[in-house]
């Protein structure tokens, strides 16, 4: 099958910028630059919208009132039969149900659905049939494959594909003075850093009674947080009723993402669901020992004690140890360092590319 056979209409519903909106962004472009034809369409005044803008790629946005909204997946529809397009890859929970509505007016579009969150499915009607109705879904972990399974999806409507990550994105990134400068951090202080939304999975709780325990017995590190989120307020007033405002910075959501990384000295990610971590992919990627909870699809990139540090979700004394141990074995850092270099290969986008265009190809041979 040529690529020309291969026509797909991507589908994001979501208006931050999260690691699924970089995944999408990896995916459309790599398809764009080998000559397939395809489009992505998001929400009016989104960061995806804003970022196309600036990329001066082809896109469409669209005013989406809620998951149902009817008159929105007719005019989708209208843009499908005008662009000839045969698949929808719908790559948030909203773009299923909408997805699904377009091909009530487009019966020939096949649909490729996207699970990042390892959550199980809502246990009403409209849910089952969202996930049910799709040709095809796309689990980034084989821990959200098993969760679908748990809500009786079928399992041959189940593949999962690993979201990756540019392995190159960093390398010409250097670490920066402007963080120690703006913050008063000392020179020899150990930065722990995270890079996560600041929302209910992500368990900024957990990661601040861990640094509070760090704190107790060591002074001499600090802990940084990139990212944002509606809990943000709530984690910013915790640190300071607990006293750690001068150890816990939150720094916001951040472009230079990649600077902080090389500035960092350990990476953390405290969650108690994920569905695989990606941040993970990139803090090792850029050079980072990672600790991270055992939960999700965080077990399908980290082996304990080899290429990073798995603790027990939830348990801050635990991550605490963890923290405190790494910090003071500069030895360790370095020998998790050099085996996560060489697991994350597994992980590079081309691969993840490579497996989705595989998937477009199955769908349509037969047609």
């Amino acid at each position: 099958m040529g690529n020309e056979q291969i026509k797909v209409l991507h589908i994001d519903t979501e208006k931050s910028w999260r690691g699924g909106q970089q995944q999408v962004v990896y995916l459309f472009e790599a398809m764009l630059e080998a000559g397939y034809n395809t489009k992505l369409l998001c929400k009016v005044n989104s960061a995806l919208e804003l970022y196309c803008k600036k990329a001066n790629i082809p896109y469409y946005s669209i005013k989406m009132r809620n998951e149902f909204d009817i008159i929105t997946a007719y005019k989708i529809a209208k843009i499908c039969k005008k662009e000839k397009f045969n698949i929808l890859h719908l790559h948030s929970a909203h773009a299923m149900a909408i997805g699904l509505l377009v091909k009530l007016f487009y019966h020939k579009l096949k649909l490729v659905g996207v699970k990042r969150v390892d959550f199980n499915i809502k246990k009403n009607f409209l849910s089952k049939i969202k996930y049910s109705k799709m040709d095809k879904i796309v689990c980034v972990s084989n821990r959200i494959k098993h969760v679908l399974i748990e809500d009786k999806i079928e399992e041959d409507k189940l593949l999962t594909i690993h979201s990756g990550i540019d392995l190159k994105k960093f390398d010409d990134c250097k670490p920066t003075e402007e963080l120690k400068n703006n913050f008063d951090i000392p020179e020899s202080n150990i930065i722990v850093g995270t890079v996560a939304a600041i929302t209910g999975h992500k368990d900024y709780p957990n990661l601040i009674k861990a640094a509070k325990l760090v704190i107790d017995k060591i002074k001499n590190i600090t802990f940084c947080a990139v990212g944002d989120g509606k809990l943000r307020n709530e984690m910013q007033n915790y640190v300071k009723k607990i006293g750690l405002e001068k150890y816990f910075i939150f720094l916001g959501f951040r472009k230079d993402v990649g600077n902080l990384l090389k500035t960092f000295d350990i990476f953390v990610l405290a969650s108690h669901l994920e569905g695989l971590g990606t941040s993970i992919l990139d803090a090792q990627a850029a050079g980072l020992p990672v600790i991270a909870t055992e939960t999700g699809g965080i077990p399908e990139i980290i082996e304990n004690n080899v290429n990073g540090i798995l603790v027990s979700p939830k348990n801050s004394t635990k991550l605490a140890e963890a923290i405190m141990n790494l910090s003071k074995d500069k030895r360790k850092r370095g020998l998790l360092i050099k085996k996560a270099k060489e697991t994350i290969r597994t992980f590079d986008i081309k691969n993840t590319i490579e497996k989705n265009i595989e998937l477009y190809r199955d769908l349509l041979k037969n047609d």
